[in-house]
């Protein structure tokens, strides 16, 4: 595996991310099928790691997506400006009026408790970003002379939209490699997505296709098998146990079967219930093994850890760090992503730093 080649910082972005900004709406401590009311935030696979890198790390980034023009995509463009992240990207579609030909897509989310789940359920069909296609967007101009990029992320979440999403993160990625850009892909399977579609087939068909244009790839224990069709050995259905032997033969596996990746790296999760999992990861850079061990931490809302763990990961090897920094950074922002609600990262870097050096939650006043 070849080492990762960072761009200068002259370039306009630090980090673009490609994809769907929903609306989340969170009935707090309440359940979808019950609340009165809802807390508004905007998320998505690919955003999250955009947003987290500028909130909390301070890095110049933006997104590309599209957004029906009517006052729900004027909230996310509003909620995605408090964030931090440059929308000169965005593409505003002009509204049908109730939606028949596009919308904005809403995701309900409730963050369990104990015993009980987490439960997710998005209505995002015919929305703006599932229709476009290549050409849409200039990625030339994007990725050329005059503005230029870093880092592009986008993921397996954005590949599910639509068959012609698929071919715009192909196209994006050309584009990346044609100017020197290392590319990340969030495996981030989603059974919602896929199902009607052609399931886990379908979605092996695509995302085997994309993969081998990516420089880092990141998942968890279930999206190698069922987007890759890599199995790890020593699991049950429920992954209750997380055998390290296993995850260093699976991406192992994973290293041989796509020789253009230069970085894998899986989180390691163990949901114990709702609120207390046990959270570490797992990286292959340069045939080397980086693992940090799993420790059990609280959980006050669960979505969007994942997308915390690439975007500290991403932070550390833009910032020059060692990998073994980088990942453990990346552990340490998921972890206190998840102590705080909404997809998005409230945490600051002074905190992640005092969390890789295994500091207490001691007040600080």
């Amino acid at each position: 595996m070849d080492p990762i080649p960072i761009p200068d910082t002259n370039r306009r972005w630090d980090c673009l991310g490609l994809g769907e900004v929903m609306l989340r709406l969170d009935p707090g401590e309440s359940r979808i099928h019950t609340t009165r009311q809802f807390a508004a935030w905007e998320g998505g696979g690919e955003y999250n790691v955009a947003r987290g890198l500028r909130r909390c790390f301070g890095q110049r980034t933006a997104i590309a997506t599209a957004l029906a023009d009517n006052p729900v995509g004027r909230l996310l463009e509003d909620l995605m400006l408090q964030g931090g992240v440059d929308t000169s990207l965005v593409k505003w579609v002009p509204y049908d009026g109730v939606g028949r030909q596009v919308r904005n897509g809403l995701n309900f989310t409730e963050r369990g408790f104990g015993m009980r789940a987490a439960v997710g359920c998005s209505d995002r069909g015919h929305t703006a970003i599932s229709q476009v296609k290549p050409g849409d967007f200039a990625w030339e101009s994007i990725f050329g002379a005059g503005n230029g990029l870093r880092w592009f992320h986008t993921g397996g979440i954005f590949a599910a939209l639509s068959p012609s999403t698929a071919e715009v993160a192909a196209e994006a990625m050309h584009a990346a490699h044609r100017h020197g850009t290392p590319v990340s892909f969030d495996l981030n399977y989603r059974d919602s997505l896929w199902k009607s579609i052609g399931g886990k087939a379908k979605a092996q068909e695509v995302n085997r296709g994309l993969v081998r244009k990516v420089d880092v790839l990141f998942g968890n224990e279930e999206d190698f098998s069922a987007m890759l069709g890599v199995q790890i050995k020593g699991v049950d259905e429920d992954f209750a146990e997380l055998p390290i032997a296993g995850y260093e033969e699976m991406l192992r596996e994973v290293a041989a079967a796509y020789p253009n990746l230069k970085l894998i790296a899986s989180t390691l999760r163990t949901a114990h219930t709702a609120s207390r999992n046990a959270w570490g990861a797992m990286a292959l850079y340069q045939d080397k093994i980086v693992h940090v061990p799993q420790r059990d931490i609280d959980i006050f809302d669960r979505v969007g850890g994942g997308d915390s763990f690439a975007s500290g990961l991403i932070y550390g090897l833009l910032a020059g760090k060692p990998i073994e920094w980088a990942v453990r950074c990346g552990v340490a922002h998921g972890a206190l992503a998840m102590t705080t609600p909404g997809d998005t990262s409230m945490v600051t870097l002074a905190e992640v730093e005092r969390a890789i050096k295994g500091g207490s939650a001691r007040i600080a006043r």
